[in-house]
């Protein structure tokens, strides 16, 4: 099937996979409240920002964050994160969205691009993090927690939208799209795969974590952007509704997480090969303010 139609599959498309037998799903997009319509694609990306709160809020303490600062920022950071995503999105498909101005708030339709979410994001912590005296590396390392659970539980979104899917394949796991009246394609569920390999990172970090295994302030952070640089590096290989720089045929996100991933990698051994103190983790400079005031 031309690459153009694979794109372009409609939303009521009939999902199957193969290796789970006769498995066939036709999740709609979205249900109608009095006469307005909400689609899943934004439900699931709330209940992933959520859960990553709760998360977050709970386990602030163990990074020296209190769990009213991090409810603060949250004020600021959600919606700024979603302005993020979209104009990373808008900018890279520019020419579509100034013929097309209205539609460059429909954001119920789709079009968030991660990366564009987490410089945004990175902005705001760093301008909080300044305002109320906190440790930047300390507030990310808490944050790629959160960050991890809401890309979990959003790449469901793309599931439900028909959307985030790789090109025609018959490898094993391969999903099948089947629009009405039309002939079935197998292309490969990068959601899923991008879904499954931020999962295997969140459970690798908290059990890492909860051993000991956090030296310094910033090293979650660290793993997380090696992580996910290597798992999207070749995930966007695979994907048919790539961003890409002007003609050049070059994909934006794989680039940019080829060079995360690089990056994130020579900052863990430079910083994997010093002697770090506890006393100077975030969290424990806290504690000994606290017990000087208590004095």
């Amino acid at each position: 099937m031309p690459l153009f139609l694979i794109e372009n599959i409609q939303r009521d498309a009939v999902i199957s996979f193969p290796m789970l037998g006769d498995l066939h799903l036709n999740p709609p997009a979205g249900f109608t409240v009095f006469g307005f319509t909400i689609y899943f694609y934004g439900v699931l990306i709330a209940l992933g920002f959520v859960l990553a709160m709760l998360y977050c809020s709970h386990h602030a303490p163990r990074f020296g964050i209190r769990p009213d600062d991090f409810f603060d920022l949250m004020l600021w950071l959600i919606p700024i994160v979603i302005v993020g995503a979209r104009a990373y999105y808008v900018l890279f498909r520019l020419d579509y969205y100034l013929a097309n101005p209205s539609q460059i708030i429909a954001v119920r339709d789709g079009g968030l691009a991660i990366y564009g979410g987490v410089i945004a994001g990175v902005l705001v912590l760093w301008l909080f993090c300044r305002k109320r005296e906190l440790s930047l590396p300390a507030m990310l390392d808490l944050a790629v927690y959160g960050l991890l659970i809401g890309q979990i539980i959003g790449r469901w979104g793309n599931f439900m939208n028909r959307e985030a899917f790789g090109a025609q394949t018959d490898i094993f796991c391969r999903m099948g799209l089947t629009p009405p009246g039309g002939a079935t394609v197998y292309v490969h569920p990068t959601f899923l795969y991008e879904s499954l390999w931020n999962l295997a990172g969140l459970l690798f970090l908290i059990v890492w974590e909860r051993r000991g295994g956090r030296k310094y302030d910033g090293q979650c952070a660290l793993i997380y952007f090696f992580w996910y640089g290597l798992g999207r590096a070749w995930i966007e290989g695979l994907r048919t509704d790539s961003l890409y720089i002007g003609a050049t045929g070059l994909r934006v996100s794989q680039l940019l997480s080829i060079a995360l991933c690089l990056i994130a990698l020579v900052l863990l051994v430079i910083f994997g090969r010093r002697r770090h103190d506890p006393r100077q983790l975030f969290v424990n400079r806290k504690l000994k303010e606290s017990e000087k005031e208590e004095l």
